[in-house]
């Protein structure tokens, strides 16, 4: 099999100019696939297609603007023909109790992690059945699979998109077209190292995570890459957690198996 997992596709990645988007823009070029980077963050956008070169491209992109997915995808079919693969990556998050909620923050996050998807998959995915192929991944979060204090609305769109999925692999399904989803855990981004920490103390506050330390943006964008080749070839309406084990379980620290950082608990 070719190392080129991508030979001659075309993908477009949401919120690929920073990040686990960064990362799959790179990932997915590496591989021989011509990347779209859509994103509303034009300077970074631009940079990084710069630096990919030819087997990249920039549109700006704000996928809560339906407006702006037609004309990304009229573009990208007239110029290239086809788009094989769509990674719904571009995300934001919001904290706080539910009773301190404020509409404004609800209809953001709402219109990106929700909303942004749905449109998406409705105007690229209407161009994959026409082709009789494609593959689109939803990321998704181990929000999206459990519950968690003061992320109930961040929590809310990532199960909105787990559910997404399931639905879309059952409409696109029979035109050859598959929907999956990723769920990451904490990922060395923006999002989920606010502060920058480097070295070993990126890793503060995993201890209860199997693996024992943050993710790597790259290690996401690998889930992506592989549920986006022809390898995945009869994978639909799949979660993958991509988590460090975050999400099989729970330490119980006085019991033999616990990391020995939650033995001195």
């Amino acid at each position: 099999m070719s190392d080129l997992r991508l030979a001659g596709k075309v993908a477009v990645i949401t919120g690929g100019a920073r990040g686990m988007g960064e990362a799959t823009s790179r990932l997915f070029a590496q591989h021989g696939a011509h990347v779209v980077i859509a994103d509303i963050l034009e300077e970074d956008g631009r940079a990084l297609a710069k630096e990919i070169g030819s087997a990249a491209e920039f549109i700006r992109l704000n996928v809560a603007e339906e407006g702006d997915w037609a004309a990304l995808v009229d573009g990208v079919m007239t110029r290239h023909g086809r788009i094989d693969a769509l990674v719904n990556n571009a995300g934001v998050i919001a904290f706080g109790p539910i009773e301190a909620l404020q509409s404004a923050d609800i209809d953001r996050v709402l219109a990106v992690n929700v909303k942004g998807p749905m449109l998406g998959l409705k105007h690229v995915g209407g161009a994959m059945k026409a082709a009789g192929r494609g593959a689109v991944v939803n990321i998704s979060s181990i929000d999206g699979l459990r519950g968690v204090n003061a992320l109930s609305l961040y929590s809310a769109s990532k199960w909105a998109v787990r559910g997404f999925t399931k639905s879309a692999a059952l409409e696109f399904g029979p035109h050859g077209v598959r929907v999956n989803s990723v769920h990451p855990g904490g990922v060395d981004t923006v999002m989920s190292n606010p502060l920058g920490a480097q070295g070993d103390a990126r890793n503060s506050g995993y201890e209860r995570v199997p693996l024992q330390r943050i993710g790597e943006p790259q290690e996401i964008a690998a889930a992506s890459l592989f549920l986006c080749s022809d390898e995945a070839s009869y994978i639909s309406g799949a979660e993958l957690a991509v988590d460090g084990g975050w999400t099989a379980g729970y330490y119980h620290h006085y019991l033999p198996g616990a990391p020995a950082s939650l033995q001195a608990i």
